[in-house]
């Protein structure tokens, strides 16, 4: 073992007996230990909470966590059952599915995309009564990304609202 600087006192610099400083060493493992708790906890994202919606041509249900966390991977599911004919099903994602998140996939493709007031417009073609459709979305969120934000899905037959299911998202550091 080396031996001590000069400048350096065992008494003063590693055996002080400073409680203020305890104190505030061990709050600050609590702390930590308390926000680690809670992450394991699920306070903080990743468990999946499902939102539904229902209008007279079909029932919507969009299944995503609403608690989510910077660099998080993570999957949303919607789902329609068509309870009339629709001849232009388009789901159209509000903007907290893209603002300073990544899609990785869209599963199944939708046979048209394109935008609606900054909002995803996702088309797949003719729904007949009794006829499901389930949408998978892969995503990441961006680690930068904070705050809260509006993951709004709509179920339109071509211009016409079928049905809205509201969720807000909440992002964590």
């Amino acid at each position: 073992m080396s031996a001590t600087p000069d400048f350096l006192t065992l008494k003063e610099n590693r055996d002080r007996g400073n409680p203020v400083e305890k104190a505030a060493r061990w709050v600050l493992i609590g702390l930590l230990a308390t926000i680690e708790i809670a992450a394991l906890l699920n306070a903080f994202g990743e468990r999946p909470t499902t939102t539904k919606a229902a209008g007279p041509a079909a029932e919507l249900a969009v299944s995503a966590p609403v608690r989510l966390r910077g660099g998080l991977f993570y999957q949303g599911r919607i789902s329609v059952l068509a309870r009339e004919r629709i001849d232009d099903a388009v789901l159209v994602l509000g903007p907290g599915w893209m603002e300073q998140t990544s899609i990785n996939t869209i599963e199944p493709a939708p046979v048209d995309e394109s935008g609606q007031d900054g909002r995803l417009a996702l088309g797949y073609g003719t729904l007949e009564p009794g006829e499901s459709l389930v949408v998978y979305i892969q995503l990441q969120v961006n680690p930068t990304n904070v705050g809260h934000r509006s993951q709004r899905v709509e179920l339109r037959d071509g211009p016409t609202l079928v049905a809205a299911a509201d969720r807000t998202v909440t992002v964590f550091p």
